[in-house]
């Protein structure tokens, strides 16, 4: 007699007993003012839910005054943690690091027409979840619209990490006079410190550049658990975003990489977002991870860099760095000199 088969995967035609549930900003009298104002210096509750669950999307759409990409910041705390686990200004969670919108798609996050900001990334949590934003601007937001859609589940796999996503900037890095070479990394623009166990699956970044030419000949130099040299060192910029060749300077979205938005290509002034997602090939780490990019060959370039960093972990994290007040976050244009190779 033949040993009975594996147990298919049937994906998502498999049933399971969870509870679905929306947080959103409807109308609580039954009308069609269905979003909230968030005056100056408010902080707006997205999401509030009793474990266990996990947030499946997040939907919102934005009328609001000038900068509120921005201005407005997007946290969230899992299991009534001190600190959150995800602090990023709501347009550079979304992709649009630059504060300008555009349209993009990709597997996990997406800008629809007009200016719909779609995330799909699970996010578990065993006890609770806390989502909101905060209006650092001087003015109100006059309607915030959103749509959180989460899962109620009697128990969470052990293994589940929790998400995290962190903004870092350098406006402008610091160009390095240097023989051209750069070993162990020091003097890249740092994406993320993380300490704990878990695996980095993406990023978004913004780049204005500060002079002419091609910004992107720096490496991806990655340390896995306290490595001192590259445990994964890429060979270009435009490498470790999956294009080549100056991406021809012609904008392009995929489900994992992208540049979205290029606008006035190897010139002063020049802007570029893009994104790369492992979700397929994740970067695992068992005690701490540093991401960072090179900018330009050896840090040759101080161009401005704006950058998300998306991973999963175990608790607690590792201490975030402050997030630059709103007006320093504003991208501009800036004139910045090398430094010598020894400081």
């Amino acid at each position: 007699m033949p040993a009975p088969a594996a147990i298919a995967d049937v994906g998502v035609a498999r049933l399971r007993a969870v509870r679905s549930r929306k947080a959103s900003s409807y109308d609580r009298s039954g009308g069609n003012a269905d979003f909230f104002r968030i005056p100056a210096g408010a902080t707006q509750v997205l999401l509030e839910a009793a474990g266990p669950g996990v947030v499946r999307h997040i939907w919102a759409t934005i009328a609001g005054p000038p900068n509120h990409l921005k201005d407005l910041v997007l946290r969230m705390n899992w299991d009534a943690e001190p600190t959150p686990s995800v602090e990023a200004p709501i347009g550079d969670f979304f992709g649009l690091n630059l504060n300008e919108y555009f349209l993009y798609a990709s597997a996990a996050m997406s800008v629809a027409s007009i200016k719909a900001l779609n995330c799909y990334l699970p996010m578990p949590f065993r006890r609770s979840a806390r989502i909101t934003v905060t209006n650092e601007g001087p003015s109100q937001v006059e309607a915030f619209y959103s749509n959180i859609d989460y899962e109620i589940a009697e128990e969470l796999p052990s293994e589940a990490g929790y998400f995290h996503a962190q903004y870092r900037q350098a406006a402008p890095c610091r160009a390095v006079v240097s023989d051209g070479k750069n070993r162990d990394g020091k003097n890249n623009y740092v994406v993320l410190e993380a300490t704990g166990r878990g695996h980095y699956v993406g990023i978004t970044q913004g780049v204005l550049q500060n002079a002419d030419g091609w910004w992107g000949e720096g490496d991806d130099m990655i340390f896995i658990d306290g490595a001192s040299l590259p445990t994964i060192n890429g060979t270009g910029s435009e490498d470790y975003f999956n294009g080549a060749w100056d991406f021809g300077g012609q904008p392009f979205h995929y489900p994992y990489n992208g540049a979205p938005s290029i606008v006035n290509p190897e010139r002063t002034g020049g802007r570029w977002c893009l994104y790369r997602w492992h979700l397929v090939d994740p970067i695992r780490f068992e005690r701490s991870l540093r991401v960072t990019l090179e900018h330009g060959t050896a840090n040759n370039r101080s161009d401005n860099y704006y950058t998300v960093a998306y991973w999963y972990q175990t608790e607690p994290h590792a201490a975030f760095p402050s997030l630059p007040p709103r007006q320093e976050r504003y991208p501009r244009l800036h004139v910045a000199g090398a430094i010598p190779s020894g400081e």
